[in-house]
């Protein structure tokens, strides 16, 4: 690790406490996007829907945002170069791995209230049993009303959970492989085992638990049909080590990157070339549907702005995209000395060491990668250098041992510069993963300095 000069360390430890304060105002995408929302309004930029809605037209200087289904969000500053030459452009993603409450989830079974749930993207099963879990998500009632929960973050509520099986009689289930020591359809959350008082009911533990949900949420049985519930690891985001030198929270996978980058965005001086942040949804399982990156969010919010400027034609908006530079902002497994034998030493991230570049990442044979090419890598690390920024390079893991894969080549496939870059993670995809404040912050600064690049 670099060592900082007391200025610097001040301004460390200040992005430190803003970014546990992000992750904690944010457990869900929905809560994310909303967060970054108010961020940006507070900074002066303006909706996109309502400037289409008044007519107005967009001119260079101009800022502003645009939502997704309440779950990806495109924040630009438009630069004075014509938006044709391209734009600098980072996209990171706002999903994390947790569990979904299914469409009808509550039973009951031998005196206990459960909630049947189903995983959301790779996660060790086993890792999110035996620990406090929150509720958070949406609700619409059926007369349209809309109800949002969060249960179990503060002091006075009342947290969730999955149970295990106690280790005196687990012999049979410790001879399990990992994948199957908790099976899927197990992970079913442990919710109530107060009954009513009536006899004549038959599941009289159920009954309770949905008269605990009308009477204090306003919720019914049948309301969980259209319902977006999420179970997260309950609790904030806190100082880890002895040293406070890394954060411990839920879902650092991705939103480090989404933080990292939004601050930078905002702190950047102006560039002549139009600046723009992304965030987006559904990366953990694949960028499919409306609101990952798969979808035109990107391609259509670029469209409307061209015609705001009076620029808009179809080549114009195939221009813009293939003449923009792009990091992918996602994390790397950072490298853990206790399973040292899932890393190839040289080629891997170290925590604490800075920003991590990714040149390619996918699996194998370089599968479902993206590989960047040599001369946009040689412009990143002539502005890096001349920042005095400290990074690193890696790929995630051993060729032949697993990899993972972003939202880079997806984007790539427009023709435009892209690169993976991102901070290193200890625990990834577990309920808590940890990461170095001195990566935030080394990321924040990369961030910075590529928003600047075309000044």
């Amino acid at each position: 690790m670099r060592q900082y000069n007391e200025t610097e360390k001040n301004r460390l430890e200040q992005m430190a406490s803003d970014y546990r304060s992000f992750l904690d105002a944010g457990k869900t995408e929905r809560e994310c996007a909303a967060n970054i929302c108010a961020i940006a309004r507070a900074h002066g930029f303006r909706d996109l829907d309502e400037i289409l809605e008044k007519g107005e037209s967009l001119k260079a200087g101009d800022k502003i945002y645009a939502v997704n289904m309440k779950k990806a969000v495109l924040l630009m500053q438009i630069g004075q170069e014509s938006l044709e030459k391209g734009m600098n452009l980072i996209g990171s993603h706002i999903d994390s791995p947790r569990l979904d409450i299914k469409q009808n989830p509550v039973y009951e079974n031998s005196g206990l209230a459960y909630l049947d749930t189903h995983y959301y993207g790779g996660i060790k099963k086993y890792q999110w049993v035996a620990s406090p879990m929150a509720l958070h998500g949406t609700v619409v009632r059926t007369d349209g009303t809309v109800l949002e929960l969060s249960i179990g973050e503060k002091d006075e509520d009342p947290v969730v959970g999955i149970t295990d099986l106690l280790v005196h009689l687990s012999g049979k289930q410790m001879d399990k492989k990992g994948s199957t020591v908790i099976e899927g359809e197990a992970l079913d959350l442990l919710v109530g085992s107060y009954a009513v008082d009536d006899k004549e009911e038959k599941e009289p533990v159920k009954a309770f638990l949905l008269k605990v949900l009308k009477e204090k949420y306003g919720m019914e049985e049948k309301d969980f049909v259209s319902a977006e519930l999420e179970v997260v690891p309950a609790g904030r985001a806190r100082d880890f080590g002895l040293d406070g030198s890394m954060i411990m929270a839920y879902g650092q996978d991705d939103r480090i990157c989404a933080f990292t980058s939004l601050m930078a965005f905002l702190d950047a001086e102006n560039s002549q070339r139009t600046n723009v942040c992304l965030f987006v949804d559904k990366e953990e399982i694949g960028s499919v549907g409306a609101t990952g990156m798969q979808s035109r969010f990107l391609e259509n919010t670029l469209a409307e702005v061209l015609n705001c400027l009076g620029q808009y034609s179809e080549l114009a908006l195939r221009r813009a995209l293939k003449n923009s530079t792009m990091l992918s902002a996602d994390v790397n497994a950072g490298y853990d000395p206790l399973y040292a034998d899932a890393f190839e030493k040289n080629n891997a991230a170290y925590v604490g060491k800075g920003a991590v570049i990714s040149k390619y990442t996918g699996s194998r044979g370089k599968s479902g990668s993206n590989d960047a090419s040599a001369e946009f890598l040689g412009s990143l690390r002539r502005a890096f250098d001349a920042d005095d920024i400290q990074y690193q390079t890696a790929e995630l893991g051993k060729i032949d041992v697993g990899g993972g894969g972003t939202i880079a080549y997806i984007t790539a496939a427009y023709g435009m510069d892209v690169v993976d870059l991102g901070v290193p993670i200890l625990n990834m995809h577990a309920p808590y993963e940890v990461s170095s404040k001195a990566d935030v912050y080394e990321t924040y600064r990369c961030y910075k300095t590529f928003f600047q690049m075309g000044k």
